[in-house]
C-alpha cells in the first residue's frame, strides 16, 4: 500500500488555504482526498492480488491499454495517472450534487480554488451530500444528486483506477479512461461547460479510434461503439434543442403564471417527444430510460453541461483533417479565453 507523502500532503493544504470560502467542506473533503490516494496499490501489485477476480485484473489491464492509447494516439498530456489502483469500501467515489433556479434554466454555482466556478459539489461521503441537497431544496432549487465512480483532480495527484470504475462495461472504462486525461490535459477556468463538453467529444471519438486499431475496422466491438457513439449523437441534437426551448418559454412566462402543475408538465412534454421521436430511432439501449427519469432543471442542466452542441468539437475535428493533436493543440488555444464555448466557434 502507498503512503501519502509530505508533497502531497503539503500540496493539498495549499490547495485548501488558497480560500476562506467553504473551509470546513474544504478540509474534510481534502482529508478524504488524502486518505484515498494513501490507499493506493501500485497496479503490478493489484494485479498480483488474490482479491481480484481475473475479469478485473483484465478490465484493469484494459485500462492501461486506453491510458497508452490515449496520449501516444490522441496526443493527451502524459501523466502517471492510472498506475495504481484503490480498492474502495462503497459502490461510488463521491456524490454529487447539482442544483438550478426552479424558473431559470441557470447553474446554481459553487467556488473553489484553482478551478473556479463549478456547477456541481461532491463528497466522500453519501450522507453529507444528501444534507446539501436538503439545504439546496429549502432554497427552492431543483436538485440532482448522483453517484460518481470516477473523477480527475486535473494533474494535481495521480488518480488510481478505482474499484467502482471496474463495473464498467469495456467501451464506457476505455471512454472514462480517456475523458478524464482530457481533464488532466485541458481545463479552463470557470469553464465547467466547455471542458466536460469536450471531454466527453474526445472520450466518445476517442474509444472508436481505440477499438478501431485494437480489434480492426471489422470488430463487433467497434461496430457496438459506432452505434452508441451515433445515439449520443442523435440524443445530443435533441437535449441542445429542446432546452433552448425549455429556456425560451422561461423567459417568456409572466412572473405571476408560474404554476408548478405547468412547469412539470412542460418539462414532461420533453420526455413524451423524445420516446414518441427519437426512442425510435435509436439503436441502442443507452437512453431508453431517458423518458422515466425524474427530470428537472438541475438534472436536463446536466445534460447541458456535458453533452449540448458538441457539433462544433466535431466541425473543428473535420477542420483539421481528424488529426488529434492538431485538434488538441486548437483547443489548448482557447485556454485564456473568457468565454471558450463561444471563441471555440471562430475555429471550426
Amino acid at each position: 500500500m502507498k503512503t501519502i507523502t509530505v508533497k502531497t500532503f503539503l500540496l493539498t493544504l495549499t490547495v485548501l488555504l488558497t480560500t476562506g470560502c467553504q473551509m470546513g467542506y474544504l478540509v474534510k473533503s481534502g482529508y478524504n482526498q488524502m486518505k484515498l490516494l494513501g490507499s493506493r496499490t501500485p497496479l503490478d501489485e493489484a494485479l498480483q492480488s488474490s482479491q481480484l477476480t481475473e475479469e478485473e485484473k483484465r478490465k484493469l489491464r484494459l485500462a492501461q491499454e486506453a491510458r497508452h492509447f490515449a496520449e501516444s494516439v490522441l496526443h493527451l498530456t502524459p501523466t502517471k495517472n492510472y498506475t495504481s489502483y484503490v480498492q474502495l469500501d462503497r459502490p461510488y467515489v463521491t456524490y454529487v450534487v447539482s442544483a438550478a433556479p426552479r424558473w431559470e434554466l441557470k447553474h446554481h454555482e459553487w467556488s473553489y480554488p484553482l478551478v473556479g466556478k463549478m456547477p456541481y459539489k461532491g463528497y466522500f461521503n453519501e450522507a453529507d451530500a444528501k444534507t446539501e441537497e436538503q439545504e439546496l431544496q429549502k432554497e427552492e432549487l431543483d436538485t440532482y444528486l448522483r453517484g460518481v465512480s470516477a473523477y480527475s483532480t486535473l494533474g494535481w495527484f495521480k488518480d488510481p483506477i478505482l474499484s467502482s470504475m471496474l463495473r464498467y462495461d469495456d467501451y464506457d472504462l476505455v471512454n472514462t479512461i480517456i475523458h478524464e486525461t482530457v481533464h488532466a490535459t485541458l481545463y479552463i477556468k470557470h469553464a465547467a461547460d466547455f471542458n466536460e463538453q469536450l471531454a466527453t467529444f474526445m472520450g466518445h471519438k476517442g474509444a472508436e479510434k481505440f477499438y478501431e486499431k485494437k480489434e480492426g475496422a471489422n470488430s463487433v466491438t467497434l461496430k457496438a461503439v459506432q452505434l452508441e457513439n451515433a445515439d449520443a449523437k442523435i440524443f445530443s441534437e435533441f437535449i441542445s434543442q429542446e432546452i433552448k426551448s425549455l429556456e425560451k418559454w422561461y423567459q417568456e412566462l409572466a412572473e405571476n403564471s408560474r404554476n408548478e402543475d405547468a412547469r412539470q408538465t412542460r418539462i414532461n412534454q420533453i420526455q413524451q417527444k423524445f420516446k414518441a421521436e427519437i426512442l425510435p430511432k435509436l439503436k441502442t439501449d443507452v437512453y431508453k430510460t431517458f423518458p422515466n427519469i425524474a427530470l428537472n432543471n438541475a438534472r436536463l442542466l446536466v445534460y447541458k453541461t456535458y453533452m449540448q452542441d458538441l457539433s462544433d468539437f466535431e466541425a473543428l475535428y473535420k477542420k483539421v483533417d481528424e488529426d488529434f493533436k492538431k485538434f488538441i493543440e486548437k483547443c489548448k488555444s482557447l485556454e485564456s479565453s473568457k468565454n471558450p464555448s463561444e471563441d471555440l466557434k471562430n475555429l471550426r
